[in-house]
């Protein structure tokens, strides 16, 4: 973080310098002021279990190692965003569905919700696609971002100057429109056809946030999906040629989201010459991850990378009907830290950990993250206040 000389923020830089050596990401330069997050349940803090209080993902095991208890977050503790805000210096984001009047959003909010598309409701309702959770779309994310504004700045022009100093994660998101299709029955085949309407929903929602003032946008393409124990259980075959003989993960649904990928980037290329004023940074997730189901031992998960740490039942502890966070479910692993799949769909906090910092510290952020350092913004921001939500879910 970038402080002035003073006995008080240097202080201030060596607590938090301490601080995160013990959460395992380096403190960075730059001082962003706040930072919003979009996205589903890699990066949710809290919004889908505001939802569905019933969810499994409210019941232990699920945040265990750090908070101690359950969260919302997908999880046996934190979330890449929750390194991120750490690394700079900023409190953990607090989920907007659950913010209460009054609280103070001014350093950041999470719009995230496990389950989330990319692709609005109404396109699977009308293809008769079930499973899809309505109003929780990144369309949804971006139109509750916009209603936050008035709430925290005091004209277009202040908003613009206090989002200068923002970060914004849009993303990662897609992956859950790619599992509804399988999961109703679409062939990989059908599910590809999918892909440049995902993509074309991932661009838009970055447009927007530059019209409205975003200056610093983190665009992450997806996970190689083919590696989740999800996946890996739900769409088992008996070829063995369908699977990675050096990973053990499903060939054709990892080159799906190489696809997914490849076109994400090339719209992130467009966005930037229709906003050359704006930084647009690709994190390359994909790539980040697939270094450790290549060699799981090198980035200190000894207990390997495909099987499931919370669930139960098959080669990867992950059956459907099971689900961590439920009575039958089982925690086989007594030390998350050293395993990096937690409950079949989501990395162990020690996995967040991992991508969060091949993010900051690189070299997986293209280009790399820069901050401003203004320390005017906070003259352009309103009184802080959760405006009223009226969206029924």
């Amino acid at each position: 973080m970038a402080f002035f000389s003073s006995p008080i923020f240097f202080n201030l830089h060596l607590f938090i310098t301490i601080f995160l050596s013990f959460s395992g990401i380096d403190p960075v330069s730059g001082c962003f002021t706040s930072i919003f997050s979009f996205g589903d349940s890699l990066t949710d803090t809290g919004n889908f279990l505001y939802i569905d209080n019933t969810s499994n993902i409210g019941n232990f095991p699920y945040g265990e190692t750090y908070f101690h208890h359950p969260t919302g977050r997908c999880s046996d503790g934190r979330v890449l965003v929750d390194f991120i805000a750490q690394a700079f210096g900023l409190p953990l984001l607090p989920p907007y569905l659950a913010c209460s009047d009054g609280q103070d959003l001014r350093q950041g909010a999470n719009f995230a919700v496990a389950g989330a598309t990319a692709i609005d409701a109404a396109f699977f309702e009308e293809r008769k696609i079930g499973g899809v959770v309505a109003n929780i779309s990144l369309g949804n994310q971006i139109s509750w971002f916009k209603g936050l504004l008035p709430a925290l700045c005091d004209s277009p022009s202040g908003c613009r100057k206090f989002l200068r100093g923002s970060l914004f994660l849009v993303g990662e998101i897609g992956i859950n429109d790619y599992f509804y299709l399988f999961s109703n029955g679409s062939s990989l085949e059908v599910i590809r056809t999918y892909v440049p309407q995902v993509v074309s929903s991932i661009g838009s929602a970055v447009h927007t946030l530059i019209e409205h003032g975003a200056m610093t946008l983190v665009v992450p393409g997806g996970l190689p999906l083919g590696c989740f124990a999800s996946i890996l259980t739900i769409a088992a075959s008996s070829n063995k040629d369908d699977y990675n003989n050096e990973t053990g993960c499903l060939k054709r649904w990892n080159e799906l989201l190489q696809y997914h990928n490849d076109l994400l980037q090339i719209e992130l290329d467009r966005m930037r010459d229709l906003h050359p004023h704006a930084t647009i940074i690709y994190a390359d997730y994909y790539n980040t991850v697939l270094r450790v189901y290549r060699s799981p031992l090198q980035f200190g998960f000894s207990k390997g990378a495909l099987s499931a740490c919370c669930g139960m039942g098959g080669p990867y502890n992950c059956d459907p009907s099971f689900l961590c966070g439920t009575h039958e479910a089982q925690v086989i692993c007594n030390d998350p830290s050293l395993h990096w799949n937690w409950d079949g769909g989501h990395p162990t906090e020690a996995g967040h950990r991992l991508i969060a910092d091949s993010l900051i510290n690189g070299p997986f952020a293209f280009p790399p993250i820069t901050s401003p350092c203004d320390l005017s913004l906070a003259s352009h921001l309103k009184h802080p206040q959760c405006p009223a939500k009226t969206q029924s879910f």
